[in-house]
């Protein structure tokens, strides 16, 4: 559960009733994400504490400190941003231009709202609609696939497509990207989900992919959009794309594959785990391999999933 739902239900339904508090809580939620010194942990205590936000601004960082543990270095960071008139003119810019959905809003998405640490905020380019379609399912795999990829993908991915089932995946090089093109090229629905910001697509080769999804699809991040891509940012963008399906499919991986990753998020939020089998003299399989050994659902057709949603 977010600790969003751990907050009154009452007041939730009251803010969507009122408009005006509503969308003061959300470019609150906005900001607070944004303000350096505090992680979406500390953000969550305050929504528990005072669903409002309000007081927060009102602490002095001495106060910050004491009431909330922190110290005193990050209590003062935070103090700043809370404080700086020209950080909230570069929020209400982006407000301005992208969609940014928060977790109370409406159209978050449900499925994702289930799982723990939930993304606070998401910026958005393209049909978020698609955040509420069923079924979807994460596509994910190695960025460097074997020359059997391709095929494999053509016959589990595509019949999927033609259920109308949506795609979500990271836009990474290799298997994210050739399910992104997949669901594209077959006219489906499908969701990106980035590790950086809108104005920092990575890789750089995925640039005009990103506008394709963009224009035809979804494109999703919890990074302000002049944050660029750091390393830490893909494990953590891995529990959205998870989080988003009802089940991962690991079309190939090795066996120290950073894919994995996004396979143990799936098991800790109760979604389902798929694996395709592969020869095993293609180090790409033995992630695989591994998963089937452990439990994930051997998958060699699009029937062996779709048994899984009917």
């Amino acid at each position: 559960m977010s600790a969003w739902q751990n907050t009154p239900a009452g007041f939730l339904l009251y803010l969507r009733k009122d408009r005006c508090l509503l969308e003061t809580v959300r470019e609150r939620i906005v900001h607070l994400q944004r303000c350096r010194g505090i992680s979406r942990r500390f953000i969550y205590r305050l929504l528990q504490q005072d669903p409002s936000l309000k007081e927060i601004y009102n602490y002095t960082p001495a106060e910050i400190t004491r009431q909330f543990l922190l110290p005193h270095k990050n209590a003062s960071l935070f103090y700043s941003d809370l404080h700086n008139l020209a950080l909230r003119q570069r929020i209400l810019d982006d407000l301005k231009k992208f969609k940014i959905i928060t977790i109370v809003d409406e159209s978050y998405s449900p499925v994702l709202n289930t799982i723990k640490d939930a993304p606070l905020v998401l910026y958005a380019l393209g049909d978020t609609s698609l955040l509420s379609f069923s079924p979807a399912l994460s596509v994910i795999g190695t960025r460097k696939p074997s020359p059997d990829a391709v095929q494999k993908m053509e016959l589990i991915v595509k019949p999927l497509l033609k259920e109308n089932c949506l795609i979500v995946s990271g836009m990474a090089k290799g298997i994210d990207s050739l399910a992104h093109k997949i669901a594209l090229a077959e006219g489906g629905k499908t969701i990106a989900v980035l590790g950086s910001g809108f104005h920092h697509i990575y890789p750089k080769q995925n640039i005009s992919l990103f506008h394709q999804i963009a224009r035809k699809g979804l494109v999703l991040t919890e990074y302000p959009p002049d944050i660029p891509p750091v390393r830490y940012h893909f494990p953590e963008r891995n529990r959205i794309i998870s989080g988003l399906s009802y089940g991962t499919l690991v079309i190939e991986a090795t066996e120290r594959s950073g894919t994995l990753i996004t396979v143990e998020q799936a098991l800790d939020q109760g979604r389902e785990v798929y694996a395709v089998p592969g020869s095993p003299a293609h180090p790409q399989t033995k992630g695989c391999h591994r998963m089937i050994q452990d439990g994930a659902k051997l998958v060699h057709e699009a029937a062996d999933i779709k048994e899984d949603w009917q």
